[in-house]
């Protein structure tokens, strides 16, 4: 079987290499990729200059191609409706329709649907214009709020406030300029929760829900949760935080309920269903879903995956994951360190040369992951704001994260730099 993916950062990466692992694929294209994928000689992977919202020249590629299984990676394919594309055109791809999309893309549908669904959440309110959002504000108690501009936003749409002169700031911020797009339109601002995040991820076909190990992911950018929101500074797997009895909660009180709602909606979910979850004194509550595998939390997992990942992700394309072998996991937790480009999240430069890869690559039992790479002339270069994600496997969870970052201290370029915390959550 030839399989695509879709995408071009670090978890595409971590995607193509662990579906290049299957007896049963002869060859992994990865659209657009990155040097990574460029140059991973560990699995048949092959780079496609095909843009990953470019839905068009995708599924002609996917034709000419004899493609048997499309795996879609960013949120802004699935989006665009690549899904819905290549089913229309009776191509096997796996990942939500556009309309089941809308749970990640819309974070006021998101909210309004765990209220329907009588999923746990913090108290919010919707707003369609700066005004109102304002006003409301005004007329509000100081207090902490999370503001969040409605559409997609890579992983930046998220603004924690600690006080109401934070908030005014945040609504103006996302509403009134040219940094949010028409992902700013519409606004939530909802009670801001405390307590330690985690992350579960499950694969559902609309009626059989696979639940992975959970994770812990690091938004803030700097050590101790400080500083702005990121895509991601880092993540591990699992994590002491979620018990084997708030798995099951979670499975009852969040993912079933969620599922079936989609599917009373007339949008059934396929795919990802990736629950951002706080778990707080008063319980657990969902922050927000995504609905493909989340970055950097793919990295960690398909590091412990041990079993065929292509034979779950082609049964729930097809609806019958009740017929999929359960995933085997490996005992050893994994940690996933991402490098970044200096100024990140915000303004960068690009086009840095980086040492030390092949020094990274000898560290035993890590793996570096591209996400923002290219090659030119040969030579890896930086090109976005999250470069790399050093992943490792440990016999403990302190043991992945000293793997980790030995291979971390291998690699350089200027203005190379991530957070020194990864993982220590787990320890305290």
């Amino acid at each position: 079987m030839k399989v695509l993916v879709v995408g071009g950062g670090g978890r595409e990466h971590a995607l193509a290499w662990k579906i290049g692992q299957s007896k049963r694929v002869e060859q992994v294209f990865v659209a657009p990729g990155n040097a990574g994928t460029a140059q991973d000689d560990s699995a048949p992977i092959e780079n496609v200059e095909i843009g990953d919202t470019d839905i068009a020249h995708l599924l002609a590629f996917a034709k000419k191609n004899s493609i048997g299984l499309t795996v879609v990676g960013p949120e802004a394919s699935l989006a665009a409706g690549i899904v819905d594309a290549f089913s229309a055109e009776g191509l096997r791809i796996f990942g939500p329709n556009k309309q089941a999309t809308e749970l990640e893309a819309s974070k006021v549908f998101c909210k309004n649907l765990l209220r329907h669904a009588d999923v746990p959440t913090a108290d919010f309110h919707t707003f369609r214009d700066a005004e109102s959002a304002l006003l409301f504000l005004d007329e509000r108690e100081d207090s902490s709020l999370v503001i969040k501009a409605d559409g997609l936003a890579a992983g930046k749409g998220v603004i924690v406030c600690a006080n109401k002169a934070e908030a005014l700031e945040a609504v103006k911020r996302i509403t009134g300029s040219d940094e949010f797009g028409a992902a700013g339109k519409q606004l939530v601002i909802e009670d801001r929760l405390v307590g330690q995040e985690a992350s579960v991820l499950a694969i559902t076909d609309g009626h059989t829900i696979l639940i992975m190990p959970a994770a812990q992911d690091h938004k803030p950018a700097h050590d101790g949760d400080k500083g702005p929101n990121t895509g991601g500074m880092g993540a591990y797997s699992p994590t002491p935080l979620v018990t084997d009895e708030l798995m099951r909660s979670i499975e009852e009180k969040v993912l079933v309920p969620t599922v079936h709602q989609l599917k009373r909606m007339r949008r059934p979910f396929k795919g990802v269903l990736y629950a951002g979850l706080m778990i707080t004194k008063q319980g657990l509550k969902v922050l927000e879903y995504n609905v493909r595998f989340g970055d950097p939390e793919c990295q960690p997992l398909v590091m412990r995956l041990q079993s065929d990942l292509v034979d779950v992700l082609e049964a729930a394309a097809d609806g019958r994951l009740d017929e999929a072998a359960e995933m085997v996991w490996d005992p050893r937790p994994a940690v996933c360190v991402v490098m970044a480009s200096e100024g990140y999240p915000g303004e960068y430069t690009k086009g840095h040369p980086i040492r030390g890869l092949t020094e990274a690559a000898a560290v035993p039992n890590a793996k570096v992951f591209h996400a923002g790479t290219k090659l030119v002339d040969g030579q890896v270069v930086t090109n976005g704001g999250r470069v790399l994600g050093v992943t490792a496997l440990g016999n403990s969870i302190s043991a992945a994260k000293l793997q980790a970052y030995t291979a971390v201290k291998c690699i350089r370029w200027n203005g190379a730099w991530c957070r020194k915390d990864i993982s220590d959550k787990a320890l305290e």
